[in-house]
């Protein structure tokens, strides 16, 4: 069953932002993974949620995405993340 995560990014640093997308990308195919949305419009529809930069990927399952999540090659890259940006992060299990 594939599984999406979810991600509402605040970039705080956009220049060394850039370098995160950069690497970022390989890690994700690494474990299976692609990009559904990377930045883009986003138009609140209902509700009170405040879009910052969405980011979605899909996996083919949601222990691959654990495993990248909590991968060596992502982890160098996840600490250009945190210092680069806030972001809240969520993994859904698809249909």
């Amino acid at each position: 069953m594939p599984a999406y995560v979810f991600v509402n990014v605040n970039v705080t640093d956009p220049v060394r932002y850039e370098e995160y997308r950069k690497l970022a990308g390989p890690t994700v195919t690494a474990y299976g993974g692609r990009f559904i949305v990377r930045g883009g419009a986003a138009e609140v529809l209902e509700g009170s949620f405040e879009p910052r930069r969405i980011v979605l990927l899909e996996f083919p399952t949601a222990g691959r995405a654990k495993e990248w999540w909590s991968s060596p090659e992502y982890a160098p890259v996840m600490k250009i993340r945190h210092a680069t940006a806030t972001t809240d992060m969520i993994l859904i299990e698809g249909v």
